[in-house]
């Protein structure tokens, strides 16, 4: 498997390049990533509560997951966008994908 280009990553939707790159944190259990993502996301302040022990790194990323469909749940981001926050998104998902796919 090769890396994906810049170009062939940035050709893709938000959307597309957040399912992947979430279902590649995901699988490696990347809470780092999902906390620098959630950095950029508004009215975040909730996620910095959740616990950060070893052992509840599946809950903490189950809660992230549930988080994102929330702010894309009806009437959320899914309506109206991203938001300002798009850009640094983008740049968050294709870094990671060149990094870790």
């Amino acid at each position: 498997m090769t890396t994906p280009s810049f170009a062939e990553l940035d050709a893709l939707t938000t959307e597309e390049l957040r399912e992947r790159a979430f279902a590649l944190a995901r699988k490696h259990h990347d809470i780092k990533f999902f906390w620098t993502v959630s950095k950029h996301l508004p009215d975040s302040d909730d996620v910095g509560e959740l616990d950060g022990a070893p052992n509840s790194i599946g809950p903490i990323i189950d809660e992230y997951v549930a988080l994102w469909r929330e702010f894309r749940g009806r009437g959320g981001y899914q309506e109206h966008g991203y938001g300002e926050s798009e850009p640094l998104l983008r740049a968050a998902f294709i870094d990671y994908l060149q990094k870790h796919e």
